[in-house]
């Protein structure tokens, strides 16, 4: 005889070496093999799972408990106030990343600033491009990413939200972009190839290319910041995501090149994860 949704929900306990939310992850799990929401499962703990929905579940939770996240399992994340496809050619969108997005909705307030051009730079699933295009309809936005794969996966998530004033292209960095933006954003990678934390949690599973960078998790970041003083139009600014020690350096950073109104903003848990400064000249 099949298992029930409550008998199927105690198996959490399988997951509380590989994750920090095994009740939660639970829950997703038996979500998408029944297809119904999180208060199916509280209305109807007795329902018993077909066979097939057994297995199904079974061979997830496997997947889980070999430590693989719960969004590549399922094709997908949610971000802002939508869901996007994930794959394994971008990194998992993360809650602290809409830091980002809140940020410069604040600097650039969509409802009396004129049309803004943005760009998003190493866009991945197209999270923090799609969010402001979709918040702001007059502001025209261009997401690239270096990987085939992860601008083709933006692009889907672009056509599934209908955001008509976003697009995605290949590039590295600015490579293939032409013209000024009021806005650039990023959430490049900044982990420092030695970081012990790669071969921990989530991230084992994700992509190195977007996780780490040379100089302590600086190099990319430098990058940007440096030939962003030629991208952006006069008063246009420069935000990005950064590990939670290096808000300092990134501060000094942007000082260094001439920056203005430079300062890093908290994420959700207390920690240094967003710094901006506006660009005052046309370089």
């Amino acid at each position: 005889m099949s298992i029930t949704i409550n008998e199927a929900r105690a198996l959490h306990k399988r997951l509380t070496s590989v994750s920090d939310s095994p009740e939660v992850d639970i829950d997703y799990l038996l979500c998408h093999v029944l297809q119904k929401p999180a208060s199916y499962l509280r209305t109807w703990p007795e329902k018993t799972l077909s066979h097939e929905q057994e297995a199904a579940f079974r061979a997830l939770l496997l997947r889980r408990q070999a430590g693989e996240p719960i969004a590549y399992i399922l094709g997908y994340r949610a971000f802002w106030d939508f869901e996007l496809a994930v794959s394994k050619d971008t990194l998992i969108p993360r809650a602290d990343t809409e830091v980002l997005v809140e940020t410069a909705l604040r600097m650039l307030d969509p409802l009396t600033a004129l049309p803004q051009r943005v760009l998003d730079l190493g866009t991945g699933t197209g999270a923090i491009g799609l969010a402001l295009a979709k918040e702001c309809p007059a502001w025209a936005v261009v997401g690239c990413d270096l990987m085939p794969g992860a601008v083709k996966l933006a692009q889907h998530n672009q056509a599934r939200l209908g955001a008509a004033n976003v697009s995605f292209v290949q590039s590295s960095w600015f490579e293939a972009i032409e013209g000024r933006f009021d806005l650039i954003v990023s959430n490049p990678p900044y982990i420092d190839p030695d970081d012990p934390h790669l071969s921990q949690g989530d991230v084992r599973f994700e992509p190195l290319t977007a996780l780490i960078a040379d100089d302590q998790g600086l190099a990319d970041i430098q990058h940007i910041a440096e030939q962003a003083t030629h991208r952006l139009n006069p008063n246009g600014w420069l935000m990005f995501e950064h590990g939670y020690d290096q808000g300092d350096a990134c501060r000094r950073l942007l000082v260094r090149l001439g920056y203005q109104q430079v300062e890093t903003v908290k994420d959700y848990g207390d920690n240094d994860r967003v710094t901006l400064g506006q660009w005052l000249t046309s370089a």
